[in-house]
């Protein structure tokens, strides 16, 4: 299915118009800057969400490790001691490289267009469509899934630089760009 009918049909069923209608919706910038914009929360939100996770397993690493009271068995004390320790160093681990993730994701622009796939670039291919960002899987809005990969990751070092109409293989499918945004 050629890629304006196949955009054209799903944004139609987004906005409940007809086919016909929606030449004036989909070539609004405002329309791309806006799906844009709620990839870029999206991936904010789940940032937040996984800082928030690790901070709470850091807590409870805390707290067992507090609550934890000597016995009479000291090796059972030190053993529990000690793996709610690693606990709490993976959970430290985890925050940072969360926190990392964030800088950078606060570094991408959202307004503006590419030609090329890039940092921040909403990438339409016919077997999925990718928002290079951050590693934080599917994202959906409006009814349609965007992969969000990191430029680091597999897929995202095979993006990077294509333009559209090109084709790239990976895992032996070969993807081929419809559209940048």
């Amino acid at each position: 299915m050629p890629f304006k009918y196949y955009f054209y049909h799903l944004t139609a069923k987004r906005f409940n118009r007809s086919i016909w209608q929606l030449p004036l919706i989909i070539n609004s910038t405002q329309y791309l800057d806006t799906l844009k914009q709620n990839l870029y929360q999206l991936c904010h939100a789940y940032i937040d969400k996984c800082i928030e996770a690790n901070l709470q397993t850091i807590a409870d690493a805390q707290k067992a490790s507090n609550d934890d009271t000597k016995s009479s068995a000291g090796d059972k004390y030190e053993t529990g001691r000690a793996m709610m320790q690693q606990e709490k160093d993976r959970g430290m681990a985890q925050l940072n490289e969360a926190n990392k993730q964030k800088v950078f994701l606060n570094s991408i622009a959202t307004n503006t267009c590419h030609t090329k796939a890039e940092t921040g670039s909403l990438i339409f291919t016919d077997k999925g469509n990718f928002y290079l960002a951050i590693s934080a899987g599917v994202l959906r809005f409006q009814g349609v899934e965007y992969v969000a990969v990191s430029p680091a990751s597999p897929i995202g070092m095979k993006l990077k630089g294509l333009a559209e109409g090109q084709n790239f293989s990976l895992n032996g499918k070969v993807f081929q760009i419809n559209k940048i945004i």
